[in-house]
C-alpha cells in the first residue's frame, strides 16, 4: 500500500488577542489533528519528540505550541500576568481557528488539562475529543476538599520555594535570570532540573541526565524564562466550573500517574466519574509528568484509539 499523507514540519505564528502564539505543526494536515496544551511553566518543548513523532506515525496531525509567557510566544511582565487562566482556552480555540483545523482532538496536561476543560465547556465545537492528563476536577486546589492533598514530600518543596523566595525578596536578590543572560544559564539549568525532580514517580530513576538536555533546550528556546517559571502559577482561575463538568460533550480521556504527588490518581478518577463517558487509564510508574518514554507503548495507542475523528472528514490545516 503507498503512503500517500504529506508530511510536515512547519512552524507559524498565532495572532491573539494581545499576544502572538508560537506553534508547531507536525504530520499530514488532512489526518486528524491533536492538539497538546502544556503545563504551567512549561512550554511546547516539554512534550516529547519522540512522542510527537509516534502520534506522527499513527496517522495524526500534532500542533504543540508556546502559551502566553511561555516559550517564544508573548511574555509579560515577571509578577503581572494581564490576562486569566480562561483567556488561555480562548487562546487554544484561537490556536485552532487560525489553522484551519475545524475541530481538534485536544490534549492538555496539567493546568494545561484545565485549560481543556474549559475549552470543552466554552467551545464544545472546536474538540472533537478531549484528553486530560495529570489533571484535577475544576480549579486546581480550590475545588477537591474532597480528594487527597498533594504528598508530604511535594508539599515540603514548595515550603522550601517559597522560603527560598522570602529570602530573596528580603535580602532585594534579582529573580530568576532570563535566557539572555549566559553567566546564570546553568544555574538555570540546574533550577529547572530540581524543579521537576519532585514531580516524578520515586519507584523509577529520575532521569537527570535527560532533564538536564530538556531543561537546556527550554532555556535556550524561552524569550523569558523567568516570565515562563512565574507568571503561569499567578493567574485568577476565573469562576469555578466542576460542577458544570457534567455538561462536557467531548468523548473524553482520563490518563493519571499512579504515583502523581500533586493530583492524587483519586483526582483523575474523580474527574473521570464526573464527565460523562470519561474512560480512565492509570499509569503505573510514573508520576506529575508529561508521558515518561516507558509509558509510550500504553499512552500513544490509547491517544491513537481515541482521537479516530468519528463525525466528520478530517479539514486540512491552513499553513501561512
Amino acid at each position: 500500500m503507498v503512503d500517500n499523507r504529506r508530511t510536515v514540519e512547519v512552524e507559524v505564528e498565532v495572532e491573539v488577542d494581545g499576544a502572538e502564539l508560537a506553534a508547531e505543526l507536525h504530520g499530514d494536515p488532512a489526518d486528524p489533528a491533536i492538539l497538546l496544551i502544556h503545563g504551567a511553566g512549561h512550554c511546547r518543548l516539554n512534550w516529547p519528540d519522540g512522542f510527537v513523532r509516534r502520534l506522527v506515525a499513527g496517522g495524526r496531525c500534532v500542533v504543540r505550541y508556546d502559551a502566553r509567557d511561555a516559550g517564544a510566544s508573548t511574555t509579560f511582565p515577571v509578577g503581572a500576568p494581564p490576562y486569566a487562566l480562561p483567556d488561555l482556552a480562548e487562546d487554544a480555540a484561537a490556536v485552532i481557528d487560525a489553522l484551519g483545523l475545524g475541530r481538534a482532538h485536544v490534549l492538555g496536561m496539567s493546568q494545561g488539562a484545565a485549560v481543556g476543560q474549559l475549552l470543552a465547556l466554552g467551545h464544545p465545537d472546536r474538540v472533537a475529543t478531549l484528553t486530560l492528563a495529570s489533571a484535577t476536577p475544576g480549579i486546581p486546589g480550590q475545588e477537591q476538599p474532597d480528594l487527597p492533598p498533594v504528598s508530604d514530600r511535594l508539599a515540603a518543596f514548595f515550603a522550601q520555594v517559597e522560603q527560598d523566595a522570602q529570602a530573596k525578596q528580603d535580602a532585594g536578590a534579582a529573580g530568576a535570570a532570563g535566557a539572555a543572560d549566559p553567566s546564570a544559564r546553568e544555574a538555570v539549568i540546574e533550577s529547572i532540573v530540581e524543579g521537576e525532580r519532585p514531580f516524578a514517580a520515586e519507584s523509577r530513576p529520575f532521569d537527570e541526565v535527560g532533564v538536564g538536555r530538556l531543561a537546556a533546550r527550554i532555556v535556550d528556546h524561552a524569550r523569558d524564562i523567568a516570565a515562563q517559571s512565574t507568571n503561569p502559577y499567578l493567574l485568577d482561575a476565573g469562576p469555578p466550573w466542576r460542577a458544570r463538568l457534567g455538561a462536557i460533550t467531548a468523548p473524553t480521556l482520563v490518563l493519571h500517574g499512579e504515583e502523581d504527588p500533586l493530583f492524587p490518581p483519586e483526582h483523575g478518577r474523580a474527574l473521570a466519574a464526573e464527565i460523562p463517558g470519561a474512560r480512565f487509564l492509570a499509569l503505573p510508574g510514573t508520576g506529575h509528568e508529561i508521558f515518561p518514554e516507558h509509558t509510550w507503548d500504553t499512552v500513544v495507542p490509547a491517544v491513537l484509539a481515541h482521537t479516530v475523528n468519528r463525525d466528520d472528514p478530517p479539514r486540512p490545516a491552513r499553513v501561512r
